[in-house]
């Protein structure tokens, strides 16, 4: 299949109208871009018309024209009776222009079109009751063949009157005549290269290519006399490309006109009618189907002017031409064209791809998180009608989930919270490092000055309980030691926190290494009427790890679960371990006082404690963190004040 349309990757930018407007659903989604599928494209041109990025390009073969086919010689420019449409102020002199970029002869293609003309009308009376459609529009019948197989018998096996002038070209002007057609359709250029019609047309430019070319030229059409089209000329023909054009054309009689014809033009009213037509819901005789509204609102025409502008100047140089046209010339050259054959065939090429069934589609949505009717918002983001098209879409290979813009915000706010997240816990890390580095040097050089001061310190109470009756000088030396003592433990703490990166990896088991902790917990005077229970749903709780620090772990939050339930009138603590194929969760949950919401974020922070004075650093949830970090897991905490907390870990089973 000829690609006539094809994707500028670097321009297409996600706005998926091409996927909206494509009647013939052939374009296929690909890392975001849309790319036309040439197997699929029935070359109606409305990708390119709709594309507000130009990322649609249209194959030109200008360059193939001017560089190949013109050198050649002898060679004849056929005009689409649309181009006053394009050239509205200078069209008289487009001839002139074509002349002097080389072409031997500047015809009207009107003349095709009144060629084929009786054509439908022996059609119509040969055929009787049944239907037939029109098939000069080359973007209707390919989408018949390819879409609506079961109609192509009903389609007119007659030529394009395009095609019917190319014939004629050839068999008059010789065969080795090169004909170049220049129109406003882009489904001209998939004629061109059909193998049906092929050798009656060598090549095919839009309006806009024939103006880059003049541009490229230096042609200015201003600075050009006008002049006149090489014979024949069209007459009605040149009704054309207005709709009901080819009606007018082929003068069928009153009584069918009335009654059996149908006129279709534009997409939406194309898909309506051929729908109709499978579904035999509709009986007349000829239908006349262009997919544009009309050849003058072709995806080539190139024209600044409205519809109503554009059919104006139409109608007006019909109007001229006709008046000035030589009939008897007309009749006598189209009955010496007699003998051309103006026939053609067409051929099912049926590529409708398989539904898929409803279990496959209702996976597809539910992948795009549509788990009942009302998550099928139907918003059209995607360029498709509703999320079931949309569904069936990517069942058949043409679309992604990624072009779900409902999905994609919630895909995407999900991100943003995991990464405003990994950005704390990186902080907190970085914090984390700092203090270590910190506390490292302080406790090595604090240790020091502490041992001598608590050595001296006993020395001196052993000295004076031998000299003093009193007991008050000595109870302050205790005093003294008690502090110097609680001084050693936070700069052992601190020492712990800076040696966060040593891991001794061995095999632990955390359902025993729990237990063990809890023995002499249980018996602690100021834990007493405390509940414990420890639930465990894993067959095995062997995980790779340091057992020595995730002893600390455990160890530290069991015991701030305990001190939570000091006030509580329940006192209970709960531990659950579980386990899926990556990590073992062990969830420590007390029913205490809970935590303030203000204080959630500061947990894991160096030196803050709610704890009474004396009894806490600061830096055990601080340790646990580093520790889990460590072990590549996690640790959450869930409160509800006054009525306990969660602390949630997560600890992977192969520590690498």
């Amino acid at each position: 299949m000829y690609g006539t349309v094809e994707t500028i990757p670097d321009l297409c930018k996600r706005c998926y109208s091409c996927v909206r407007e494509c009647p013939a659903i052939a374009i296929r989604v690909e890392h975001g871009q849309a790319v036309v599928m040439s197997e699929r494209c029935i070359a109606c041109g409305h990708c390119v018309t709709v594309c507000s990025q130009n990322a649609k390009h249209t194959k030109s073969e200008a360059g193939y024209v001017l560089g190949e086919v013109i050198p050649r010689g002898n060679v004849v420019a056929v005009v689409a009776p649309s181009f006053p449409a394009s050239f509205p102020e200078n069209f008289p002199k487009v001839a002139s222009a074509l002349r002097k970029l080389g072409f031997s002869k500047v015809c009207e293609a009107a003349f095709g079109a009144d060629l084929i003309s009786p054509k439908y009308l022996s059609e119509i009376e040969r055929n009787g009751k049944k239907t037939i459609i029109s098939s000069a529009c080359p973007a209707i019948y390919n989408y018949i063949e390819m879409y609506f197989s079961e109609l192509v018998p009903k389609l007119a096996k007659i030529v394009s009157p395009m095609v019917a002038m190319g014939r004629y070209v050839k068999e008059t002007f010789g065969k080795d005549t090169s004909v170049v057609f220049i129109g406003p359709c882009i489904a001209k250029k998939s004629e061109c290269h059909d193998e049906k019609v092929e050798g009656a047309i060598d090549a095919v430019l839009t309006f806009a290519e024939l103006k880059q070319m003049l541009n490229e030229n230096n042609i200015d059409l201003s600075d050009l006399d006008e002049s006149e089209f090489d014979p024949p000329e069209g007459l009605v023909g040149k009704s054309f490309p207005l709709a009901g054009g080819l009606i007018k054309t082929a003068d069928i009689p009153g009584d069918i006109l009335e009654k059996e014809i149908i006129v279709v033009e534009g997409r939406s009213k194309v898909e309506e009618i051929l729908h109709e037509l499978l579904n035999n819901k509709i009986n007349a005789r000829f239908i006349d189907i262009l997919f544009c509204e009309g050849c003058i609102k072709g995806p080539a025409i190139d024209s600044n002017l409205n519809y109503y502008s554009r059919r104006e100047k139409v109608i007006n140089y019909i109007h001229d031409r006709m008046r000035a046209a030589d009939k008897q010339v007309w009749k006598s050259n189209i009955y010496n064209a007699r003998n051309i054959d103006l026939s053609r065939e067409f051929e099912n090429r049926d590529k409708r791809l398989p539904a898929p069934d409803e279990e496959q589609i209702k996976e597809i949505l539910a992948q795009t998180n549509k788990f009942s009717k009302q998550d099928e918002l139907n918003c059209r983001a995607c360029g498709y009608l509703s999320c079931r098209e949309y569904a069936i879409a990517i069942a058949k290979g043409l679309a992604e989930n990624d072009m779900c813009l409902p999905y994609m915000i919630d895909k995407l706010e999900k991100a943003y919270k995991e990464l405003q997240e990994t950005q704390e816990q990186l902080q907190s890390a970085e914090k984390l490092a700092s203090i270590g580095q910190l506390a490292a040097g302080v406790a090595h050089e604090i240790n020091n000055p502490l041992g001598t001061i608590l050595l001296y310190t006993s020395l001196l109470k052993k000295d004076l309980e031998k000299k003093l009756e009193s007991h008050q000088p000595i109870e302050d030396l205790e005093l003294i030691a008690e502090e110097t003592n609680r001084c050693k433990n936070i700069v052992s703490n601190l020492l712990n926190f800076a040696r966060q990166g040593r891991l001794k990896i061995s095999d632990v088991d955390v359902y025993d290494l729990i237990n063990t902790i809890l023995k002499p917990v249980r018996v602690r005077p100021e834990f007493k009427g405390i509940s414990f229970s420890v639930e465990c749903e894993a067959d095995d709780t062997t995980i790779k790890g340091d057992s020595d620090q995730l002893k600390q772990v455990f160890m530290n939050v069991i015991n701030n679960a305990c001190e939570a339930l000091e006030e509580s009138e329940q006192k209970r603590v709960t531990i659950k371990i579980s386990k899926d194929d990556t990590f073992i969760n062990i969830e420590i949950k007390d029913t205490g006082s809970g935590i303030p919401k203000e204080n959630m974020g500061k947990l894991f922070t160096p030196f803050f404690t709610t704890k009474k004075m004396g009894k806490g650093t600061g830096l055990g949830l601080a340790i646990v963190y580093g520790i889990i970090k460590m072990h590549k897991g996690d640790i959450r905490a869930a409160s509800d004040p006054g009525k306990g907390t969660a602390f949630n870990i997560k600890l992977p089973l192969n520590l690498q």
